[in-house]
């Protein structure tokens, strides 16, 4: 048998190679892996000075070296790893050789999955989305508002600053959210962002694996996501492919030239997603669109490098094993190369056939978002493997609807103009309805601070079809516009000397608890209709700012009004006629009331939710 010698000193000089090795610097990325995994083959990124001199070595039973791969810079190597079905979780010891001497031993864990990680069921049209930005929703830990190392400190005076909520402060309230009646916590990114300002929004990330310490840590976010699943809910991760942080770690050594998209100057994207299939579309213009930054201190990724593809598509599957996710959405999903994101999808719904995906195509007209879907309507002759799209056209008729006067497509009549346009999906089921997020004016700012526009709006939501996403706060009408610092507003109650507590009844002003209360109706409701989850939806034509539509099946009908209009209005039952037949009530959903349908008065800018009997 040979022994190979093993030297333990901080640096090595191989003088006749002229090679060095610093041992305390090596970086493992993904930190660790699973046996049992669909696609047996991993990819290791390991990080040190020096490191592509080695050979990696080790012996583990059903664990072998596929391939090893350099870039051209000496401090990375990538090593494949093919795990067959017959290998053992444990502590794989790799070590990292030069002539035939062991330089640096690096321990890497081989995890065993939990049972039935492949069959986790994502969010669908049964669920209801909650967004919470979690620097803004709830300080549960001000011990982390300011940490060593992290380059911005807590300043809740300054709205472009960090507030200081955190993953505790989430945990804090999961009971609130399942009394709201959601179903599905999105958050957004909570993975680190060490940037010198401007990085509560979580999208500049500095490392992929390392939830940032001003939220919490990987094991708390882990916790957060089991409290959900305990109560039936499910989890949604915040991802970015296109681009990183300025003070990602790799920044000051990238593994290639390639590994970001270069400019001899700082060149911004044009922000123009229709060029990706704008027939038309000049090279220039898609390349200004894809390659160009999204801002000075976020780097674009170049996806069309395969180590850094592999990374990312890597760490997606991590974070959903690790930390037990049902769900990604994917931020600004066309910037990235539209090849490499199908790949991406492909790769992981392959491992989670029941999983969802989310992608944020931000353009308003649907003939640009349906391309994104996984099976469109109109071909493309492109497959993104992508689940869901959010619904951009209806989010740009929420803002405009509530505000205006019925005249020939203004008014109420938007979401009919842009319903009529749901042939261009494969499956308008597949699309995740939103008032507001975090990158626009909230709802209440939109509908110019209008009570009633708001649970019209809030009524529209959680009864057309798709996936109903809520905006934290818009339970209790918080308003904000302008800025993302006041989009962004914290959750009143949350916070040290907050004047009032809206988290719990006895906080909340009088329209505040009519809001909550309207909505709570609607999604403890929704949560146990079958038909409104899958129910078929037949609308007609607006008059006089009036929206009147149905969900229906073989055994139910629910017939929705809303009534934008400044006047109240009678019902012509004879227009409803094909999908009434002859039915003469309605239990209205909202405040439990019988009303003949041939007696209704729809007051002015009221909704009615009715179980037609």
């Amino acid at each position: 048998m040979n022994f190979r010698p093993i030297i333990i000193i901080t640096l090595l000089f191989f003088c006749t190679t002229g090679f060095a090795l610093n041992t305390n610097a090596l970086k493992v990325e993904p930190p660790s892996w699973w046996v049992g995994m669909k696609n047996p083959e991993v990819q290791l990124m390991i990080y040190g000075d020096n490191i592509a001199a080695t050979s990696p070595e080790f012996f583990w039973p059903g664990v072998s070296i596929k391939n090893i791969g350099k870039t051209g810079n000496p401090n990375y190597l990538f090593i494949d790893l093919e795990i067959s079905e017959t290998a053992k979780a444990g502590i794989l010891k790799i070590d990292f050789v030069v002539a035939d001497t062991v330089f640096v031993s690096y321990d890497y864990p081989l995890l065993a999955r939990e049972s039935l990680s492949a069959e986790r069921q994502g969010f669908d049209e049964s669920d209801i989305i909650y967004l919470v930005f979690p620097d803004r929703f709830v300080n549960g830990d001000r011990a982390n508002d300011s940490m060593p190392g992290m380059l911005e400190k807590s300043d809740p005076s300054n709205p472009d600053s960090r507030y200081g909520g955190d993953l505790q402060g989430v945990m804090d309230k999961v009971d609130y959210m399942e009394d709201l009646g959601v179903t599905t916590l999105w958050l957004n990114p909570v993975l680190e962002n060490n940037q010198a300002k401007y990085s509560y929004h979580g999208y500049a990330i500095s490392d992929f694996y390392r939830v940032d310490p001003r939220m919490g840590t990987n094991e708390g976010f882990r916790q957060l996501n089991a409290m959900l699943h305990e109560r039936g809910m499910k989890a949604v991760m915040d991802m970015v492919f296109n681009h990183c942080g300025s003070g990602h770690w790799w920044m000051s050594d990238l593994p290639s030239e390639d590994w970001i998209n270069q400019w001899p100057e700082y060149t911004r994207s044009n922000f123009r997603g229709g060029t990706i299939f704008d027939p038309y579309a000049s090279t220039y213009d898609q390349d200004r669109f894809q390659k160009g930054w999204f801002d000075r201190n976020m780097p674009d990724l170049n996806q069309r490098n395969p180590y850094l593809m592999n990374y990312l598509t890597q760490n997606s599957i991590w974070w959903i094993e690790y930390a037990g996710l049902d769900g990604i959405r994917m931020d600004t999903y066309p910037y990235p190369f539209k090849e490499q994101m199908a790949q991406w999808a492909g790769r992981v719904m392959s491992e989670y056939p029941n999983f969802s995906i989310v992608g944020e195509a931000w353009m308003g007209q649907p003939a640009l978002v349906a391309p994104w879907e996984s099976e469109p309507g109109t071909q493309t002759g492109y497959h993104s493997n992508l689940p869901y799209v959010f619904d951009f056209p209806l989010y740009d008729a929420f803002g405009q609807a509530f505000n205006e006067d019925e005249g020939w497509g203004s008014g109420i009549i938007r979401f009919y103009d842009v319903l009529t346009q749901d042939f261009l999906y494969g499956d308008e089921a597949k699309i995740v309805v939103f008032a507001d997020n975090h990158d626009g004016d909230r709802l209440f700012s939109k509908v110019k601070e209008s009570l009633p526009s708001q649970k019209m709006a809030m009524t529209f939501l959680l009864t057309t079809r798709g996936v109903p996403q809520i905006y934290y706060g818009t339970e209790i009408l918080m308003s904000g516009s302008g800025s993302h610092g006041k989009m962004r507003k914290g959750f009143p109650g949350g916070f040290p000397n907050d004047e009032s507590n809206k988290f719990v009844a006895s906080g909340r002003n009088e329209a505040e608890t009519e809001m909550y209360e309207h909505l709570t109706a609607l999604t403890h409701w929704r949560n146990q209709s079958q038909l409104i989850h899958h129910g078929k939806l037949k609308h007609f034509i607006p008059e006089n700012n009036m929206y009147v539509y149905f969900r229906y099946d073989e055994k139910e009908v629910v017939m929705v009004i809303l009534n934008n209009d400044k006047k109240s209005q009678n019902l012509d039952l004879d227009k409803y006629a094909e999908v009434l037949q002859g039915r003469e009530f309605g239990i209205n959903i909202l405040d439990k009331t019988t009303y003949r349908l041939s007696e209704m008065q729809i007051p002015a800018k009221t909704s009615f939710v009715l179980v037609i009997k």
